[in-house]
């Protein structure tokens, strides 16, 4: 269904595997993209649990804007095995304005789609999603 703020539709296949990484962890993450033609949120790739989270940023486009959804396996100071799931904002500088304007106004709708997200972040260049800053925000 549309949403009348951003006129955005979720495929139900984001839904899907999102249950899918939450739940099974049939996958370490996902990249969804703006299908901007008919106007909905599609699965681009889905990332196997072996995969690294350096595979997962070399996945994201240098110029375009994504969603996505990335499974951390972290331990704690207490030596504790735990996992965290991350959305992360990518909007990268090089991206259209359109594009950019699309991602920000549809972020809020799709993220309430995807029940168990734990932490957020927006990046707009690499550094600002580093495999530092997330183990710091996943602490």
């Amino acid at each position: 269904m549309a949403n009348s703020a951003s006129g955005m539709a979720v495929n139900d296949e984001c839904k899907l595997m999102f249950l899918d990484l939450k739940t099974k962890r049939n996958y370490r993450f996902i990249i969804f993209k703006i299908d901007e033609r008919i106007q909905q949120v599609m699965v681009e790739k889905l990332g196997q649990p072996e995969e690294t989270y350096d595979d997962f940023t070399a996945s994201l486009p240098a110029d375009e804007c994504r969603y996505a959804v990335f499974d951390f396996d972290f331990v704690t100071d207490e030596n504790c095995q735990k996992s965290k799931i991350f959305f992360i904002s990518w909007a990268p500088d090089t991206s259209r304005v359109r594009s950019k304007m699309l991602y920000a106004s549809s972020k809020d709708r799709f993220k309430r789609e995807l029940d168990g997200i734990q932490v957020e972040l927006q990046a707009t260049d690499p550094s600002e999603m580093s495999i530092d800053i997330v183990k710091a925000r996943a602490l």
